[in-house]
C-alpha cells in the first residue's frame, strides 16, 4: 500500500508560482511512476504531468508545457510539481497518483486526497 499526501496548494495571483508536493508513505514509492492530475468545478479530471520511476521520462499536458515542472526526490520519497506563470484557468483541485510501471502506467493504483489551487486574475 502506498499512501499519498499532497500539500502546497493555496491562493495566488495570476503570474505567480506554487510548488506542490506529493509525499509517499512507502519506500517502494521509488519504483512507482507518479502523475499529477487536476479537476476544476464542472470539468473532467485531466492529466497535467507525469514522471517515470527512474525520472528519465516526463510528460506534460500542452496547457502547462513550459510553465510546470515535475521532479522527484528519492531521499524524501516526494514528487514535486513546480508551477510558474500561473493562470486563472489553472484553478483546480490537484491530485497526485502513483502507478507501478516501467514507464507511464495505463492506470494509477494510488491517489492522494487533493490540494486546492486557486489563481486569481
Amino acid at each position: 500500500q502506498v499512501q499519498l499526501a499532497e500539500s502546497g496548494g493555496g491562493l495566488v495571483q495570476a503570474g505567480g508560482s506554487l510548488r506542490l508536493s506529493c509525499a509517499a508513505s512507502a519506500r517502494t514509492f521509488r519504483r512507482y511512476a507518479v502523475g499529477w492530475f487536476r479537476q476544476a468545478p464542472g470539468k473532467e479530471r485531466e492529466s497535467v504531468a507525469a514522471i517515470t520511476w527512474s525520472s528519465r521520462n516526463t510528460y506534460y499536458a500542452d496547457s502547462v508545457k513550459g510553465r510546470f515542472t515535475i521532479s522527484r526526490d528519492y531521499a524524501k520519497n516526494t514528487v514535486y510539481l513546480q508551477m510558474n506563470s500561473l493562470k486563472p484557468e489553472d484553478t483546480a483541485v490537484y491530485y497526485c497518483a502513483a502507478g507501478y510501471s516501467d514507464y507511464f502506467p495505463g492506470e494509477y493504483d494510488y491517489w492522494g486526497q487533493g490540494t486546492q489551487v486557486t489563481v486569481s486574475s
